[in-house]
């Protein structure tokens, strides 16, 4: 009689923690099964390469800057699903072609904080260079603070440094599943408060940051959110957003987001993409964190991003 050997059963053990730091070292088990569906998973009309354990994916045979069927709209949907980001290589995007691509995926947002500064105020345009700094290299998604966060963005690498400038991408569903069991039941019901002071108040006066508020106040988001298309579970805490903990004091609340918010830093959870020009990366603002690297000043780097509006997270 054959028997039957769970290989996570025998390394789980190995993972210990590592005196006197308190680090846990070893296998890290719970991802081994994303990682074996999406390598066996294929697309009509394009093939994907993954870059991740369980996230990211490098798309090749689709020309984006060109209109694309709603045969393609939903099977890189389906993609964008499994791999919650993709990567496409040398698509030259006009501002026009760029919100046209993303406009295939839902309606777009306008963002009241950060410019357009193209003939299409959907894009927003992201220019750094020694003059300007950038403020992006934080663990984060994108809009918490609104009622109806992005569902998705687009963003389109126009200038890229000669080295520096990578964005890595963290699995928050795999950052979920690697909590203990006593903390998911600990955080399940918790909510919590989002406020877009921390990232964008220093740019706004006091009366600015007033009128801001009345018209974009403080939302209140679940601390575990269940994705609306996958129904996966997942952390939606970040420190550049995340203000406080509902029924917390702050200081409980700023421990608890700490911690949380340290889940995408480990690296089994993340991909990491080296852009090139007109590189382009599609991102599932719902299940990913993403951190830009800013490691490349005073080069320049100038992109810019469509953002598709979501739902209420639940």
């Amino acid at each position: 009689m054959t028997s039957i050997i769970d290989p996570a059963a025998i390394v789980k053990p190995q993972r210990v923690k590592l005196q006197p730091f308190k680090v846990m070292v070893g296998p890290v088990t719970h991802l081994a099964e994303e990682r074996e569906r999406l390598s066996t998973l294929t697309y009509s009309g394009f093939t994907v390469k993954q870059l991740g354990a369980t996230i990211g994916g490098i798309v090749d045979g689709i020309d984006i800057t060109e209109p694309i069927s709603d045969e393609l709209v939903a099977e890189l949907r389906r993609c964008l699903l499994d791999f919650k980001v993709i990567f496409f290589r040398d698509q030259p995007l006009t501002p026009a072609q760029h919100v046209a691509f993303a406009r295939r995926f839902g309606e777009l947002e306008i963002h009241p904080f950060i410019p357009a500064n193209t003939d299409q105020p959907e894009l927003v345009r992201f220019e750094k260079e020694a003059n300007v700094g950038g403020f992006e290299n934080v663990w984060h998604s994108d809009v918490p603070w609104r009622a109806l966060p992005s569902a998705a963005a687009v963003l389109h690498g126009i200038e890229i440094p000669a080295i520096g400038g990578d964005t890595s991408f963290c699995d928050m569903y795999a950052a979920y599943e690697g909590l203990s069991q006593k903390t998911k039941e600990q955080i399940a019901n918790l909510q919590a408060v989002n406020d877009f002071t921390k990232a964008f108040g220093h740019t706004l006066d006091d009366a600015g940051r007033a009128a801001m508020h009345e018209k974009y106040p403080p939302t209140v988001q679940p601390v575990v959110r269940t994705h609306g298309e996958t129904g996966k579970k997942l952390i939606y805490v970040n420190r550049a957003f995340t203000q406080s903990i509902v029924g917390l004091s702050q200081s409980e609340s700023d421990e608890l987001i700490d911690f949380l918010s340290s889940q995408a830093n480990v690296l089994e959870y993340q991909c990491r993409f080296q852009w090139e020009p007109h590189s382009v990366a599609f991102w599932d603002n719902r299940a990913v964190q993403h951190f830009a690297l800013s490691d490349y000043w005073p080069q320049r780097r100038v992109m810019e991003r469509a953002s598709i509006v979501g739902e209420q997270p639940r």
